[in-house]
């Protein structure tokens, strides 16, 4: 052949290749090197390369993806010869290219799998100037100082570099074997012009050079610290070294300082927080990682950094949207849903959500916590929730100090770490419970917590600092306001939620209870179905205290029977016969026409109809019988009033006469109040008896009495039995029966006068559970009755007296 007929390879490249995307740094031109493929799509373009003029174009992805597309690629790569494929166990190949040329993809010809583009070959420009020439040498000997103190440079790159007879592909070269970043060796081969491609080499060499300067900078100053004894130390300091050059951190200790300093610069605190927090930081700095005192200052600022300290967002919520979630989560309490709203629009209307106490009083079960619920609901706040029902120790609320072992902040910053925000609802949960101890008294320490005078520089005694807790939308329950402090009581506003009657219980049970239970049961909305009956039923013979836990618990126990009942049916069903071997039995055509709608009618769902015979069937016995109340139907009874932590109740007073010796005997586990006030109603009603009714003198001394109160075992106090007593002792002395369903409540005082109690809401209540048609009541309570709904007072004549001759007249009559 002759001479004239060879024509080099690089003239007669294709225009049209196959890619193969590079999940790595670009190749370059004139670079012989061996590539590793494992993508089973880029196997397949290297053995149908192989298989033909053994071309490909190589192109780096803009974004590393395992299916790559031609969107994925750069437009400008490296068209390479492969000059020996080796293949590999794992499926993958080892490839030995020759890189020729550059080219740029001008249009797309496949897509993906295979890649395949129409592309346009690029020539250097400008490559035979003088100024090309001089930055030539430049180059070479730039790279040789740097060769020269770099043992990673081989003796073999050295001589190719040399050898290399053009410019463009000497600059091409030394950017392949540069540190540097694949982005910038991209832009180094996007670059046709030779002189411009040089220049941006030579910087990236001078910035190697200072790299390397630097290295021996910091090598030298360690070399001069340490011994050669030390040779494991002096490794990890210089790596410390060279990564605090380049501004990174060098441990976990240095990341976490460097997280606390960003997050406590953003913060931007000021003063003593600022001062203190400073110092600690400092003091995080220099500690050894393994010493204790590490740890406890690390947990310190991890607190820190995790609290809301920035002010909340100002506040903003619809008046007519809180109504409705408040109607919405609860049936009735009717006076608790309009005093709360009044409290949220002053809120509003001041536009100020300091000093925002309310103290929800109740018995259990009547939904104090859920009303918290759905105040945060409405608010659109977060809602946290902690009791301190049987707390005795102070640091439950204001934290331990950090000298002690396993200290931690108290119930209010940790709140405020998991809510994270300045101005979430917090429901304190069983304040009337609250104890003391040698430990601390925790009432004493909600004072500064409670106090809107005080608590906008609250100081927790972990934290140490002034936080300010002002925003924070506290509401505490309680089933009873005699045990909390009076401090505590002044600081909040006091909604109280009364007892349930039974139709009320009956709406409840209808609308929340029993999809509820039904739910927790595990059966379906429709399955059962409670009669009015049964509801009321449950509610007077099941379930009659002040609340609604009762009859939830109720309704609980039938639908789990209920639930029973179902499964054992299931499974007492015969199962469907299963043909041997996988093979179906043979059906005659008869037998295939009536199986064949069965299977496709759904399954029938049982369904229950709960009447009041189920109830008796599934609870047993009631506990309050029908037609059973308190009545006095003996001379020496009287029913009364009371008022207690689970809501309102009758009592009943049984006094009788003995002969003997002159005397008052009192049983029923009366408190000392109660005690003196039985007292008193003996004195009066003796003075009465005298004066009124003839009882002479000689009666009383040759009589012993005993009054009484059943449910011996039940403790009982306060004063509000005082007329009960009396009458029930007068009712003795003249051997007569009292006024049927007549109930009574009052203070007695040593003169007859008639004083006010307190709780008339839930005694009301508790004497229309007890069928009660008279109510005898204080006249200074009589501004009260208007807190007491319609539908409670319905059918029941209130008697309001001042002295306890009326009593008498109404109890007593003739």
């Amino acid at each position: 052949m002759s001479e004239q007929s060879v024509v080099p390879i690089d003239q007669i490249l294709p225009n049209k290749l196959p890619l193969v995307a590079l999940m790595g740094r670009p190749i370059f031109p004139g670079i012989f090197t061996p590539i590793m493929i494992g993508n089973p799509n880029d196997v397949k373009v290297v053995d149908d390369a192989v298989a033909g003029d053994g071309l490909i174009g190589l192109v780096m992805l803009i974004n590393e993806t395992e299916t790559p597309t031609i969107e994925d690629l750069y437009k400008v790569g490296t068209v390479a010869k492969i000059v020996k494929k080796i293949n590999l166990p794992d499926g993958g190949v080892n490839i030995f290219i020759s890189t020729l040329k550059r080219f740029k993809i001008k249009k797309t010809l496949n897509p993906s799998d295979p890649i395949v583009a129409a592309v346009e070959y690029l020539e250097d420009e400008g490559d035979n100037t003088s100024e090309v020439k001089a930055l030539t040498r430049a180059l070479i000997s730039e790279m040789k100082q740097i060769s020269e103190n770099n043992p990673l440079f081989s003796e073999e790159m050295r001589l190719n570099m040399i050898n290399i007879d053009h410019p463009g592909k000497i600059a091409d070269f030394i950017a392949s074997i540069l540190n540097i970043d694949k982005t910038e060796q991209q832009k180094i081969l996007e670059i046709l012009n030779v002189r411009k491609r040089m220049e941006q080499v030579l910087i990236f060499i001078k910035k190697e050079q200072e790299l390397l300067r630097i290295q021996k900078k910091i090598q030298k100053e360690i070399n001069e610290k340490i011994e050669k004894s030390q040779r494991d130390y002096f490794l990890k300091e210089e790596l410390k070294a060279i990564k605090n050059e380049l501004g990174l951190a060098t441990d976990a200790k240095s990341s976490e300082y460097q997280r606390f300093k960003e997050k406590l610069d953003e913060f931007k605190f000021e003063g003593e927080i600022k001062e203190t927090v400073d110092q600690e930081l400092e003091k995080f700095k220099l500690m050894d990682p393994n010493s204790s005192e590490f740890i406890v200052t690390r947990n310190y600022l991890d607190t820190i950094v995790s609290l809301p300290w920035n002010d909340p967002e100002p506040e903003y919520f619809d008046l007519a949207k809180a109504t409705s979630v408040l109607e919405e989560d609860h049936y009735g309490l009717k006076d608790v849903k309009s005093r709360i709203v009044e409290y949220l629009a002053v809120r509003k209307l001041r536009k100020d959500t300091k000093g925002s106490i309310v103290c929800l009083v109740g018995p259990p079960g009547v939904g104090k916590t859920s009303v918290g619920r759905s105040i945060a609901r409405a608010l659109g706040k977060e809602f946290f929730r902690f009791s301190v029902g049987g707390m005795r120790d102070e640091a439950e609320i204001k934290g331990h100090r950090r000298t002690y072992i396993g200290a931690m902040p108290g119930k209010i910053i940790q709140g405020l770490k998991i809510v994270k925000t300045k101005d979430p609802v917090f429901m304190i949960d069983e304040i009337d419970k609250m104890g003391s101890s040698f430990q601390g008294d925790p009432s004493s320490a909600l004072l500064e917590v409670l106090d809107p005078e005080q608590n906008y520089s609250f100081r927790d005694h972990y934290l140490d600092l002034p936080f300010d807790v002002s925003h924070i939308f506290f509401i505490v329950t309680a089933n009873t306001l005699d045990t909390i402090p009076l401090p505590l009581l002044d600081r909040m506003e006091i909604i109280q939620l009364p007892g349930y009657i039974d139709t009320e219980k009956l709406e409840i049970a209808k609308r929340y209870l029993i999809p509820k239970s039904l739910e927790k049961s595990g059966l379906k909305k429709h399955q059962v179905k409670y009669s009015k009956d049964a509801l009321l039923y449950i509610a007077n013979g099941y379930a009659r205290e002040a609340g609604v836990r009762t009859f939830e618990k109720n309704l609980d126990k039938i639908n789990r029977k209920l639930a029973k009942r179902i499964v054992e049916t299931e499974e007492t069903a015969p199962a469907p016969e299963v043909p041997k071997n996988g093979k179906a039995k043979e059906t005659k055509a008869k037998d295939v026409k009536a199986k064949e709608p069965k299977s496709k009618v759904p399954e029938p769902v049982e369904k229950f109809s709960i009447e009041k015979p189920q109830v008796e069937e599934y609870l047993g016995k009631p506990i309050f019988p029908e037609g059973e109340v308190k009545k006095a139907d003996r001379p020496g009874m009287s029913v009364g009033l009371a008022w207690t932590s689970l809501g309102g109740d009758t009592l009943v007073i049984e006094a009788i006469s003995l002969p003997g010796k002159e005397g008052l005997t009192l049983t029923g586990k009366m408190g000392e109040t109660m005690k003196e006030s039985a007292t008193i109603a003996m004195t009066y009603a003796r003075k009465l008896a005298a004066e009124k009714y003839g009882v002479s003198t000689e009666w009383f001394e040759k009589n012993h009495i005993h009054l009484h109160i059943p449910e011996g075992a039940t403790p009982k106090d306060g004063p509000s039995a005082g007329i009960t007593m009396a009458t029930a002792l007068l009712s003795l002395i003249r051997n007569k029966k009292i006024t049927d369903r007549l109930v009574m409540t009052g203070e007695l005082s040593l003169t007859g006068q008639v004083l006010p109690i307190g709780g008339l809401k839930e005694k009301t209540i508790a004497a229309r559970r007890n069928h009660a048609k008279h109510i005898i009541i204080p006249k200074q309570n009589t501004r009260d009755l208007d807190e007491i709904p319609d539908y409670v007072k319905k059918g029941i004549e209130f008697h309001p007296v001042e002295r306890f001759e009326e009593v008498i007249a109404l109890a007593l009559p003739g």
